[in-house]
């Protein structure tokens, strides 16, 4: 994936935290890359009552080859710019992941 290494993602005692930028209403679901300092994710879902964060959630669990159990919004839930934490991974494993996928 192009500009992985852009990417703002913070350490955190228990894991580290993503900056995601979600796109709803999509055609579907998926990573489409890296847009400034933000992961771009695509959805289908809609943006109401939580539908679209939990479609996130699961597309980034899967993108990271982790269990969607360990992935948590902790900002932005109700606005287009995102940050999840990612428990049990540092920045450098959350990028590798990535670049693999």
């Amino acid at each position: 994936m192009e500009g992985i290494e852009q990417l703002a993602i913070r350490q955190t005692g228990g894991g580290a935290v993503l900056s995601v930028k979600v796109v709803p209403n999509s055609s579907r679901d998926r990573v489409v890359g890296v847009l400034g300092e933000s992961l771009k994710i695509t959805t289908s879902a809609p943006p109401e009552k939580g539908k679209a964060n939990t479609a996130v959630t699961k597309t980034l669990a899967k993108a990271l080859g982790i269990d969607v159990r360990s992935i948590q919004l902790v900002a932005g839930p109700t606005s287009p710019r995102k940050e999840f934490q990612i428990d049990g991974m540092s920045p450098d494993d959350v990028r590798t992941n990535l670049q693999a996928q």
